[in-house]
């Protein structure tokens, strides 16, 4: 088939591709499709397959036309899309600006316009500034840590019947909203409802009002919130409860010496082991965290010098993506996540909007990435991977042979080796760029947000 095209840009990286199909071949095509439709049709006075062609025509004409201008607009995009660089994304459907009008006496000449994989030059690091974090981790930090341990073991007991209530206790309570004569609201009763004394984790906030309660003990409280208390549908109001206290539990927290350490991890004999393990963890936690946050940086920044358009089908596609995956966490389907969002109160297009301008970014941090990585031919050799294995064995404490054993999946092994090319990538590119000393921050700051 002899075919002519044109590619023109349009804006957000879709392309108008014109393609003009020798007369020849047009007729050719209808040909084909007029003797296919003959042997295949049977009409009323005629055998099958010996209908003549000029009462096929003169009954299916513009049908047999359109038929005929489909399979050559397919085939001819085919042999197109085949050879051109310029190719529809895979979720991007092209669309056609207006259907030919089939002639077998002219050339038949058609447009698509789909969207293409965005193409960006990656060339200006002029002023970029990465500021990296200062974070030292002494004996505040490893308390801190050692402290949450302390928690994650402790041991939750009940406390005596004649003991009141104290911050930190655990709580059961019931409680139920009253009415001006003191006669229970319809639908407010709720019952073994568990939380924290001091957490704040209650509706009505009445922690304090809970101190010095003890187990089976009722009490009725008027609660008056302010015009800007936290919760909306309380600010300005005032409610009177009825609070039933269930049970009382107090958590002990185990001393911090060797006995807990050996009942953390076999691995420590002592409580030193255990510290000099969680300095070790949190130093390789900082800098994996410092690093993520440079690079988070330097994308950010070149994105804002580098600028390009992104199609709509690939935002559309992220976000598609995010719902679907939104979905999977609240264990539902994308379609049943739609009526779960509107029975709150909200639409999915409001949430998609709000979501656009991140879901941008991330897509434009990824393929400059990835333009980058194909610009200066970034690899990594098998010695390298094997040094990676070494590096995950040593911080997690396991030999390499684990370590390969979870790699060998190859879909996981391409995350590893695709992660590795990165961090080379960033390593050469942070060489490009001023990188300075940022402010001190806490360890526990440095993973907020």
């Amino acid at each position: 088939m002899k075919v002519t095209k044109e590619i023109a840009k349009l804006e957000n990286s879709s392309v108008k591709l014109t393609v003009t199909v020798a007369k020849k071949d047009v007729e050719a095509s209808y040909n084909e499709t007029v003797t296919k439709c003959a042997k295949n049709i049977q009409l009323p006075g005629f055998r099958k397959g010996h209908v003549p062609v000029a009462v096929l025509e003169r009954k299916y004409g513009e049908a047999l036309k359109a038929d005929a201008a489909s399979d050559i607009i397919e085939k001819s995009l085919g042999e197109i899309f085949e050879e051109i660089q310029e190719k529809p994304l895979p979720y991007a459907q092209p669309t056609m600006e207006e259907v030919p009008v089939l002639d077998t006496t002219k050339d038949l000449t058609f447009s698509v316009i789909y969207d293409v994989f965005p193409v960006v030059k990656v060339e200006n690091f002029d002023g970029i500034t990465i500021k990296e974090p200062v974070v030292s981790i002494g004996e505040a930090e490893l308390k801190e840590e050692l402290e949450q341990i302390r928690e994650r073991n402790a041991m939750v007991v009940d406390k005596k019947d004649d003991e009141a209530a104290v911050k930190d206790d655990i709580v059961t309570i019931d409680y139920c909203e009253l009415d001006e004569s003191g006669n229970i609201i319809d639908g407010s009763k709720r019952q073994d409802f568990v939380f924290t004394i001091g957490s704040g984790q209650n509706l009505f906030k009445i922690d304090d009002d809970i101190i010095g309660m003890k187990k089976n003990e009722t009490k009725e409280i008027t609660k008056k919130y302010s015009e800007d208390f936290e919760d909306k549908d309380l600010a300005g109001k005032t409610k009177k409860l009825r609070i039933t206290v269930k049970a009382l539990k107090v958590r002990n927290l185990p001393d911090l010496d060797d006995e807990l350490a050996q009942d953390v991890n076999e691995k420590y004999n002592t409580l030193a082991d255990m510290k000099a393990d969680i300095t070790k963890n949190m130093e390789a936690a900082k800098d994996k965290k410092i690093a993520e946050l440079k690079a988070n940086s330097l994308l950010e920044q070149l994105v804002e010098k580098n600028t390009f358009d992104l199609p709509k089908s690939m935002i559309q596609a992220e976000l598609d993506s995010r719902w679907r995956m939104m979905a999977q966490q609240f264990r539902t389907t994308p379609e049943q996540l739609d009526k779960m969002v509107a029975a709150s109160g909200q639409t999915k297009e409001t949430m998609l909007n709000e979501w656009t301008g991140d879901a941008e970014k991330m897509l434009k941090s990824r393929i400059i990435v990835e333009a980058l990585l194909k610009e200066r031919n970034i690899t990594v050799t098998p010695e390298e991977i094997e040094a990676e294995y070494t590096k995950i064995a040593e911080g997690a404490g396991i030999s390499v042979e684990e370590v390969k054993k979870h790699y060998a999946d190859p879909r996981s092994k391409e995350y590893l080796i695709d992660d590795a090319k990165e961090q080379k990538l960033y390593k050469e590119l942070f060489s490009q760029v001023k990188v300075v000393k940022g402010e001190k921050i806490s360890f526990a700051d440095l993973f907020k947000n």
